[in-house]
């Protein structure tokens, strides 16, 4: 069982915070005691997670960044430490997909999925690795990749997280001798904006259940109501982002001799994704 102030002390950094899994992950991190860097391109919502991590007794700070940039993820990682002494937890969440098929594709599709999902991915583990030893920390890193890496035709979007699932379990390898974790989240269908890039005739199933009035249009963000709305009604089809959180919260508090390898969190009945 998780204490209120597991993570008392501690530096964490969460990209991806502004929504979804992402922002679950951040707040919950502040509530057990952490000072969370959140880490996202969109500030306003990562101010109203700020907000509620200092009124829970938390500590934030916010960086507006694209992970895509190899250098801003290295200075997000590096800031932290200079401005704590430590990184303790480094959450890689920041994730995008773009459903659709191979041959009908935009290549540049195909070129942010890479960058955001592997490569931000990469960047962000290889600069926590170096401050985790350069501070002595028994330290965490936390991959969110997908049940689409447990299919062998899950598109593009799928062999990005087949490539996070390879890189998790090499990093476990590499780092063996170190005090350093590696833990490899797949979830499964939650509800989250991650589906704001999805067929908007798929999505009117789910906004018509919210009964929330609300045209939308593809790669725009689904308004929150939508979401909170939603999962209550498709809890047996769609998990919620606190879901995926509490996972990784009880992981990254385990005993550093613990090696939780791989965590799947999914609804009772599985969507492919």
């Amino acid at each position: 069982m998780t204490t209120p102030q597991a993570l008392s002390g501690k530096t964490a950094i969460v990209t991806g915070a502004s929504s979804g899994i992402g922002r679950a992950i951040a707040e919950q991190f502040g509530a057990s005691g952490a000072h969370v860097y959140l880490a996202s391109r969109s500030q306003a919502p990562m101010e109203e997670s700020k907000k509620k991590i200092a009124e829970a007794g938390g500590e934030a700070t916010i960086v507006v960044l694209d992970v895509r940039d190899v250098q801003q993820v290295r200075e997000l990682v590096d800031g932290a430490l200079r401005d704590t002494g430590r990184v303790d937890i480094l959450v890689n969440n920041a994730g995008l997909s773009y459903p659709g098929t191979i041959a009908d594709a935009d290549p540049e599709h195909w070129r942010a999925m890479l960058e955001t999902n592997v490569l931000g991915l990469l960047a962000g583990s290889q600069a926590a690795i170096r401050a985790m030893r350069q501070c002595g920390a028994e330290g965490h890193i936390v991959n969110i990749s997908s049940i689409a890496a447990q299919r062998s035709d899950s598109g593009v979007y799928g062999a990005t997280k087949h490539a996070v699932n390879c890189i998790s379990a090499t990093l476990r390898s590499e780092l063996e001798e170190d005090s350093i974790r590696v833990i490899n989240v797949m979830p499964g269908a939650i509800v989250t904006n991650f589906a704001r890039n999805f067929d908007p005739e798929f999505l009117a199933g789910f906004i018509k259940a919210s009964g929330v009035e609300v045209e939308l249009k593809r790669g725009e963000k689904l308004p929150d109501e939508v979401l909170e709305k939603v999962q209550p009604l498709m809890k047996q089809l769609v998990g919620s982002p606190e879901d995926v959180a509490s996972a990784v919260l009880y992981a990254v508090t385990q005993p550093i001799c613990v090696n939780i390898a791989d965590i799947v969190v999914r609804p009772p009945k599985q969507l492919n994704l």
